[in-house]
């Protein structure tokens, strides 16, 4: 059984988690031959000033 988790700074629409839900189903059962049912996905959003990139938070500016 498959299980997805997506982690992303900021936030996504329903419908861009919607497409993004649908696609990675979609490559699952194509490729590794999981029957849709058996994926799961789950989305975590995260604020940016929780992410960090070579030491500065997201949306510091240099």
């Amino acid at each position: 059984m498959p299980y997805v988790n997506i982690r992303i700074a900021g936030s996504l629409s329903r419908e861009q988690k919607k497409q993004i839900a649908q696609e990675i189903t979609d490559t699952l059962e194509r490729i590794a031959h999981k029957p849709k049912s058996y994926t799961y996905i789950a989305f975590d959003e995260m604020p940016h000033e929780n992410w960090a990139i070579a030491g500065s938070l997201l949306g510091e500016e240099d």
